[in-house]
């Protein structure tokens, strides 16, 4: 008899469960993420069944990486699938936007998404960023990712990290902050 696994995370046994291959993973993952896509959707002129398809879409995307070894892990899988789910609609939004202003008057009215000048500077502001957590020191990192990425409060921080308290978590996350803010300034005076 095998001894039972245990996951450091819940997002580690669905990471695992797709890997395998089961599809129990997609049904968590579904049901885990629907309200807070339709919640998005909703908000951004989006109906019920827009949402349903784009987190059906965002579930492809991640179950393809994992499957296919190209999923890097950066945040939780929620905030991938949203973040997939909201670049997919905005994506669309701005598709329907244009398709709409040629109809109107192509002349009259202007294409306000990114242009590949705009793609390419985002690219580089994310390795700059990128490059300046590696210099800040490992609790610094790990301080900044919990609260920006992961959204956990002081107190979750504070005992993730074996802080005293929310206070000294807040105050050392000022600290942190100023480091990657000074670590960006060195890099971008290259």
């Amino acid at each position: 008899m095998r001894a039972p696994l245990y996951y450091l995370t819940g997002d580690a046994k669905i990471l695992d469960l797709i890997q395998k291959g089961d599809e129990e993973a997609l049904v968590i993952l579904y049901e885990s993420n629907r309200k807070p896509i339709q919640s998005l959707i909703s908000k951004n002129s989006g109906t019920w069944d827009d949402a349903e398809d784009l987190l059906q879409e965002s579930l492809i995307v991640l179950w393809e990486r994992v499957r296919s070894g190209r999923f890097e892990q950066t945040a939780k899988l929620s905030t991938f699938l949203y973040g997939t789910a909201r670049n997919l609609w905005f994506g669309r939004l701005r598709q329907k936007a244009r398709e709409t202003s040629r109809e109107i008057d192509p002349e009259e009215h202007q294409d306000h998404s990114p242009s590949v000048l705009d793609n390419l500077v985002a690219t580089e502001e994310t390795m700059q960023v990128r490059v300046a957590l590696g210099r800040i020191g490992e609790q610094c990192r790990k301080l900044l990712l919990l609260f920006y990425w992961e959204e956990l409060s002081m107190e979750e921080i504070a005992t993730q990290l074996g802080f005293a308290n929310a206070e000294t978590a807040k105050a050392k996350k000022y600290q942190c902050k100023k480091a990657l803010e000074k670590a960006l300034s060195a890099i971008q005076t290259k």
